[in-house]
């Protein structure tokens, strides 16, 4: 027997209108139904606060922002938010459903990913933080549960709960908010957050798709904590024998522990991405991960949820000690890094001076090695067409050429990628192809005008657009179910993904015969002699109309309907029975008001050559019954 505790809100109507189907997933700060927006009939996805914390007006407002930041994202790889609102204890978010899985699943389902695979992933979700980063929200909460993959293949990022304005404080008490598992060393350390946290989750799940496993892992969050403050993320290859140093450095450089040395935001780190691919063989793309590595963690890791924060032992000190420097049955302190170079607590900077003249004399000699033969390409991704040939000019490469290619997130006029790619060596007579923004795709609307609504829909996914709103007219000239327009128009260039409105055929208008005061079986054969459908309510109601005969009816006598749409009808159960009104004795004007008033018709009857106003009787007498509607006449008195 199922003991589980139903769900109160599941088949409610929420706010009078979402109505709420079934629980999708629970979570720390909210559950998440799949509902039903009546007004609009659409399947959406309802995010509806715990009631115990929609009291804390801080979690409140953290839920009002979610909505509002996202609600400026229009992006295809953004879960859309609708409306936001609240009714008593409950406070909501009206979403996109997606229809689909997480990465999360995916990852307990399959393990590690191919390389093609992990990338076709990640760079969707790279240009969702993209489009985020510079409309300047931070998401904070990157993980696998927040990356959804619907079923037609779309990838989308989700739950932008913990979203903040780029260069806001991000949290000034003792604790933070986020996984443990992604959580970026200055999060932790800090409590701080920009694009580089991000970009650092993101390395963390390319790693943990390229591998199965995530990169640090422990008994308890200390620990974990420990790991991301003190040790590099392992290179991929570590765990999978074979694969691309390309990916490893991909990895390195989105989850380097100084934020300083990662890609800037989530753009920078897609064009990094896409150079890393461009550089990938087929074979290395397609290369099959081993078994699964069994990841061993609690569950507790993957939840979003509330930890202690890092508290320098001396905030006076440039280089404090943290707390969790030392973790329970964990292993001694780590080396401190200065820049790239690991110092111990003792040698300091004696020791990170010697490294760094080794190095220097290392390089020197290696330039020397090279000099005449090879250089490295400069840096040249997001610079203008210019910015890039002044840079190779002055590195002495010269320019192969420039090719030009859509983009939704690299500036129109700057550098996607080049050939060879930025910091790979060139012969110093070399040259380098620069491919170049054409800005985000454009593509011309379909004519569909003639098709069915679902052949319409299969053109608009094949030319790149999504579906937009479906409203329905009258039409004489095209087919009932079929396409009169679009908005925008047949031949409108608009961006790839964005959403186009169809208007649908209902065919050609049929006037509604008034059927009120037949009885049902005549009210239908005339309905349906007119091509249209009687639906007989349940609910009988009072009326003037006899018992059985029809009251009312909607769409009502006289309106237009479609060929084929219903009529629903209401039957009259006889009219209600009120009381007769005792008007004699009262002036025949003061009398009408008073039996109108009570529902009454009234008529006046004044015998031959009677010149009085007064009542002196009535067809019904006072204090009797009569229907509401009849009629009571009232007879003056005579000559």
């Amino acid at each position: 027997m199922d003991t589980t505790l139903q769900d109160p809100l599941v088949g409610q109507l929420l706010d009078g209108r979402y109505r709420i189907d079934a629980r999708i997933a629970v979570g720390g700060m909210a559950t998440v139904y799949r509902a039903t927006d009546m007004r609009l009939d659409r399947v959406l996805a309802l995010k509806v606060m715990h009631p115990t914390l929609a009291t804390d007006a801080a979690f409140v407002e953290r839920f009002i922002r979610e909505a509002k930041s996202v609600a400026r994202l229009a992006h295809p790889n953004v879960v859309g938010v609708f409306d936001q609102g609240a009714e008593g204890a409950y406070v909501y978010l009206a979403m996109e459903y997606v229809a689909g899985c997480t990465l999360r699943d995916v990852l307990r389902e399959r393990g590690a990913l191919q390389p093609r695979a992990a990338l076709d992933i990640l760079e969707p979700v790279l240009a969702a933080l993209g489009a985020a980063h510079r409309a300047g929200f931070v998401h904070r909460d990157m993980k696998p549960e927040n990356v959804l993959i619907g079923d037609d293949g779309r990838v989308k990022v989700a739950d932008f709960g913990l979203v903040r304005a780029v260069g806001t404080v991000t949290d000034t008490t003792s604790s933070l908010l986020g996984t443990v598992s992604y959580l970026a060393p200055e999060q932790i350390e800090h409590g701080s957050a920009d694009t580089r946290s991000d970009v650092y989750a993101c390395g963390v799940v390319l790693y943990e798709m390229l591998t199965g496993a995530k990169p640090h892992t422990g008994d308890t969050a200390a620990q974990v904590i420990y790991q991301h403050l003190n040790e590099d993320v392992p290179a991929p290859s570590g765990a999978v024998p074979g694969m691309a140093a390309g990916l490893d450095a991909l990895v390195a450089e989105a989850t380097a522990r100084d934020a300083e040395a990662r890609p800037t935001d989530a753009v920078a780190l897609l064009a990094r991405a896409r150079e890393v691919r461009a550089a990938l063989t087929e074979e290395q793309l397609d290369a099959v991960p081993p078994q699964a590595l069994a990841d061993a963690h609690d569950a507790a890791e993957d939840r979003t949820s509330v930890i202690p924060r890092v508290i320098p032992a001396d905030q006076g000190t440039a280089h404090h000690t943290s707390r969790l420097e030392t973790p329970p049955d964990g292993p001694p302190p780590a080396p401190r890094r200065i820049g790239r170079f690991a110092v111990g607590p003792r040698r300091g900077i004696v020791a990170a001076l010697a490294a760094l003249l080794l190095v220097l004399g290392v390089g020197a000699g290696v330039w020397y090695v090279d000099s005449g033969q090879f250089t490295q390409v400069p840096s040249l991704l997001g610079q203008t067409q210019k910015a890039a040939q002044d840079r190779l000019d002055d590195a002495g490469l010269g320019l192969k050429g420039v090719e030009r290619a859509y983009s939704d997130t690299v500036e129109r006029g700057t550098v996607i990628s080049s050939d060879p790619a930025s910091g790979e060596r060139i012969r110093g007579n070399g040259s380098v192809k620069l491919v170049v923004s054409r800005g985000p795709e454009v593509v011309k609307v379909p004519d569909v005008e003639g098709l069915a609504l679902a052949d319409a829909r299969r053109e608009l996914k094949k030319a790149g657009f999504e579906q937009g709103m479906v409203t329905r007219e009258f039409s004489e000239e095209i087919g009932r179910g079929e396409v009169v327009r679009t908005d925008p128009a047949i031949g409108t260039e608009r961006h790839a993904g964005s959403a186009v409105a169809l208007v649908v055929s209902k065919g050609g208008p049929v006037d509604v015969p008034d059927v009120t005061g037949l009885d049902v079986g005549d009210a239908t054969a005339e309905l349906k002699e007119a091509g249209l459908k009687a639906e007989v309510l349940p609910d009988r109601v009072e009326a003037p109309q006899p018992a059985g005969e029809i009251a009312k009816q909607a769409p009502g006598g006289g309106a237009e309907a479609a060929k084929g749409d219903t009529v629903e009808l209401t039957v009259s159960k006889g009219p209600r029975m009120i009381e007769v009104p005792d008007v004699t004795g009262k002036d025949v004007d003061e009398a009408r008001e008073v039996l109108e008033e009570a529902g009454f018709e009234v008529k006046v009857d004044r015998p031959f050559l009677s010149f009085s106003d007064t009542v002196a009787s009535q067809s019904v007498k006072g204090g009797e019954k009569a229907a509401e509607g009849s009629r009571i006449t009232v007879r003056t008195k005579g000559f």
